[in-house]
């Protein structure tokens, strides 16, 4: 069993073409100018300049956000220590009243002062 070469191989293989390459060679019909590439890649940079912008104040907005929600954050921390502070001063003048050593107190026959 002999082996032959068809012309269409030898063809490929005298190009430098081997296998799963692209054979064909597509060509544009519309050609662009100087000023048209440069138009482009003008509007390009312009396009991811913007892009980078909306990103840039998204972060923004969340600082402004989070800052905005750390202050109400302190706000009510102080006035949870300031709400404690009146509910341990008011407990403690009604503990007072009501303990038994304040019942069993008398009031004083006279009182004076020093001059």
């Amino acid at each position: 069993m002999s082996y032959q070469r068809t012309q269409n191989f030898n063809n490929r293989r005298q190009q430098n073409w081997s296998r799963n390459q692209n054979t064909v060679a597509f060509v544009s019909a519309i050609k662009l100018g100087p000023v048209t590439h440069t138009v482009l890649i003008a509007l390009m940079i312009t396009i991811l300049g913007l892009i980078y912008l909306t990103q840039a104040t998204r972060a923004t907005g969340y600082d402004y956000a989070t800052q905005k929600i750390d202050n109400q954050i302190a706000e009510l921390n102080t006035q949870k220590s300031d709400l404690q502070i009146e509910n341990a001063r008011l407990t403690a003048l009604e503990t007072v009243k009501n303990s038994s050593v304040a019942t069993t107190m008398t009031a004083p026959a006279s009182t004076e002062y020093a001059q």
